[in-house]
């Protein structure tokens, strides 16, 4: 077997030609674009990475707020609640008093009421007791002489301390006289018992007159011109009212 060397050499330079071809035309361009590729990747790497970052922060700052929202909301709540719970027992209490008030109102007006009802309901009973006794009294006789309607007024006179004598004498002295009121007319005979006997205490020259007024019920007044004395029934049932009257407005 024939080996040509120059063929080899030749195919040798032709190889190196051909392999110094493709890394200076071929090769080195692709690698210049693989870097060029990597670095844009890594560029892109990074740009990815910083947005994924900023997009955590955003992330996290966004939960933050949301979370500090939450609290703040929790504190508005919070702080709503203790003011309606505060707002709440404001009106409780205040409630509580106007209707403590009401009922203490209530109450007062209540016992005046029942106060007021127990004096009208006292007023009318004592009104129906003096009626009552006035009916009775009127329809009754008077009992006895009339010696004895005029013992009552002869043992006043004969009580009354002497300056009262005194002007009652000094009224009835000076021409008008006194004047004797009965419920029912006196009989002719009583009556002068009556001038005889009031005469003998007041003095001769005293005049002595008679008139008549139903409403006195019983008994007799002597009318003296500024002084009246009274023993009748009316007085006697107005003096028994008053008594009842002061004594209901002591208790």
């Amino acid at each position: 077997m024939h080996f040509d060397w120059w063929t080899l050499a030749l195919q040798t330079v032709n190889f190196a030609v051909l392999v110094w071809l493709l890394h200076r035309f071929l090769y080195r361009p692709v690698l210049r674009a693989i870097d060029a590729r990597r670095d844009e990747i890594a560029q892109q790497y990074a740009a990815a990475a910083a947005a994924e970052a900023q997009a955590r922060e955003k992330v996290a700052a966004v939960a933050a707020e949301r979370q500090a929202i939450a609290g703040e909301r929790e504190a508005m709540l919070g702080a709503a609640a203790a003011q309606a719970n505060e707002v709440g027992e404001t009106i409780r209490a205040k409630a509580k008093q106007e209707a403590g008030a009401l009922l203490e109102d209530a109450r007062r007006t209540l016992a005046q009421e029942r106060d007021q009802a127990l004096a009208e309901a006292r007023r009318v009973a004592l009104d129906l007791g003096v009626e009552a006794a006035r009916r009775v009294l009127a329809e009754m006789p008077e009992v006895g002489s009339a010696d004895a309607g005029i013992e009552p007024i002869e043992r006043h006179l004969a009580s009354l301390p002497k300056p009262e004598m005194d002007a009652l004498l000094r009224q009835a002295g000076n021409g008008s006289g006194v004047r004797v009121v009965t419920a029912t007319a006196l009989p002719t005979a009583s009556a002068d018992v009556w001038r005889t006997r009031l005469q003998r205490t007041l003095g001769a020259a005293v005049d002595v007159g008679f008139a008549v007024d139903p409403a006195l019920i019983s008994g007799a007044e002597l009318h003296f011109p500024s002084a009246v004395l009274r023993f009748s029934g009316r007085s006697a049932l107005a003096a028994l009212r008053e008594e009842i009257e002061s004594h209901d407005r002591a208790g």
